[in-house]
């Protein structure tokens, strides 16, 4: 393994646009300040920066924030993240970058890593970041985002596309859902799923998940599908049937299936497909069991089977997943690639979310 003296934290500088919005700027700094490794390191350093010398940012609530780096801190960066603002001013009106933002992202490195939690994709998109690329913003500008840019591939109904160093997400609470996706993918699931339990958030979404959830909170005395799913990931080892699931809940499939994508925002399907690869990816980095036995204890019964949807969702075979769990990289705090600053091979340029 890697030595403690070559450990080296990888950096992630956040852009802070005037009209920012508080929560989603601090979304980076609560998501990857608190990422650990086993022995209690942190795992990235997050640093603040504006497109002007340090100083006040106004946001988008009746305060400002004091930034104390200018744009310089960009060129530092490992991986930049440009979280939302509401006032990009020709950004979104032209789908132009202003000459202080154009200086500011100049600062930026070949290869770097780039994000965006929701408007915060214009900058990227402007700055031609995205063209010919899957992207996703915020479900209320996707229509106004593909006009402005439309060589950028927008998928309105996700909350958030990996494409391999480039990343975006939908508004908000999607941009956490990013962030821990991006852990995962740096550090793997144990390191995720402990970042989750200390911020008191669902520790995975899959990005093919829908935005929009037009019933996300069940009316008052209305039956859910709450037991059904949990009745479900306790025996994802075994065969289910949907007939068994929507017996959990008293209702017909037709019904079931109806109130569970109201609730949940994909099919029973998916959500138990998505379950399984997560079961996968656990017992993979976790356990020495062989690739025949984790597939049989997440619920896909053959390798070739689990094979097939990993290599659908992650872009990558188990075998090589569990490798690069396993690498030196891990202990230098850049990420799959070991330098910093490549994504290496986990998720490559496979769209986050599709399910074989």
């Amino acid at each position: 393994m890697t030595s403690r003296s070559t450990f080296r934290r990888h950096r992630v500088v956040v852009l802070a646009l005037d009209g920012l919005l508080p929560f989603e700027l601090g979304i980076p700094q609560r998501i990857f300040g608190k990422s650990r490794d086993a022995g209690g390191r942190s795992l990235y350093e997050v640093v603040t920066c504006s497109v002007r010398p340090p100083g006040p940012v106004a946001t988008d609530a009746d305060f400002a924030v004091l930034v104390a780096n200018g744009p310089e801190a960009l060129a530092t960066a490992d991986t930049v993240v440009v979280p939302a603002s509401y006032e990009l001013g020709p950004v979104h009106e032209e789908g132009v970058l202003t000459p202080e933002l154009a200086a500011a992202l100049a600062h930026i490195r070949p290869g770097t890593r780039l994000v965006s939690i929701c408007t915060g994709g214009y900058v990227l998109a402007a700055a031609g970041y995205l063209d010919g690329r899957p992207a996703t913003t915020h479900w209320s500008h996707a229509e106004h985002f593909q006009r402005l840019f439309p060589r950028v591939r927008v998928d309105a109904d996700v909350l958030f596309v990996d494409d391999g160093n480039v990343l975006t997400s939908a508004g908000v609470a999607a941009g956490i859902d990013l962030c821990l996706h991006i852990v995962r993918r740096d550090h793997g699931t144990a390191v995720a799923n402990d970042v989750a339990r200390r911020t008191v958030v669902p520790p995975h979404r899959d990005g093919g998940q829908a935005q929009y959830v037009r019933r996300p909170v069940p009316e008052p005395q209305a039956a859910t599908t709450s037991a059904a799913r949990a009745w479900a990931l306790g025996r994802l080892g075994e065969p289910i049937q949907l007939r068994d699931m929507a017996g959990q809940e008293s209702m017909s499939v037709r019904t079931f299936t109806r109130r569970f994508r109201e609730e949940v925002g994909v099919s029973p399907g998916q959500w138990l497909t998505q379950q399984r690869v997560e079961r996968a990816r656990h017992l993979l980095e976790s356990s020495d069991l062989s690739v025949d036995q984790v597939a049989r204890d997440a619920g896909f019964g053959t390798a070739q089977s689990m094979r097939q949807h990993l290599q659908a969702v992650l872009g990558v075979t188990p075998t090589a997943y569990r490798r690069t769990f396993r690498s030196s990289g891990r202990d230098t705090g850049g990420g799959p690639g070991g330098d910093g600053r490549s994504p290496g091979p986990l998720l490559g340029t496979a769209r986050a979310g599709a399910v074989g």
